[in-house]
């Protein structure tokens, strides 16, 4: 089964539209990436400053396979010469196995 990597993002209130335009921007580079299955970014609606990174993979090594590559180009930074300081002020990643799932009856 499939494994889902959840990054949890602290973003301050004035850093949103920085995150979300950045997201925006990235188009690509995790799509064509062996073993991606699905993305989504989402924005908290009330009561927390939290967006969640969920991303889904074919297993745990196409994930690493990417986060060694493709994925060092993306999130480096942190203020570094000609890079941009990060949108988020904090972030942990969550890990998950698909155990079970449904999708819309056609």
């Amino acid at each position: 089964m499939s494994i889902v990597k959840i990054n949890v993002l602290t973003v301050p209130e004035e850093q949103r539209e920085t995150l979300e335009k950045r997201f925006a921007s990235r188009a690509g580079t995790v799509e064509n990436s062996d073993g991606f299955e699905w993305f989504e970014l989402l924005r908290p609606v009330e009561g927390t400053d939290t967006y969640l990174v969920y991303t889904r993979w074919r297993g745990e090594e196409d994930f690493q396979k990417w986060m060694s590559g493709m994925a060092q180009a993306s999130h480096g930074g942190g203020g570094e010469q000609g890079r941009p300081r990060p949108a988020a002020s904090g972030s942990t990643l969550w890990t998950f196995e698909v155990v079970q799932q449904a999708a819309p009856k056609q």
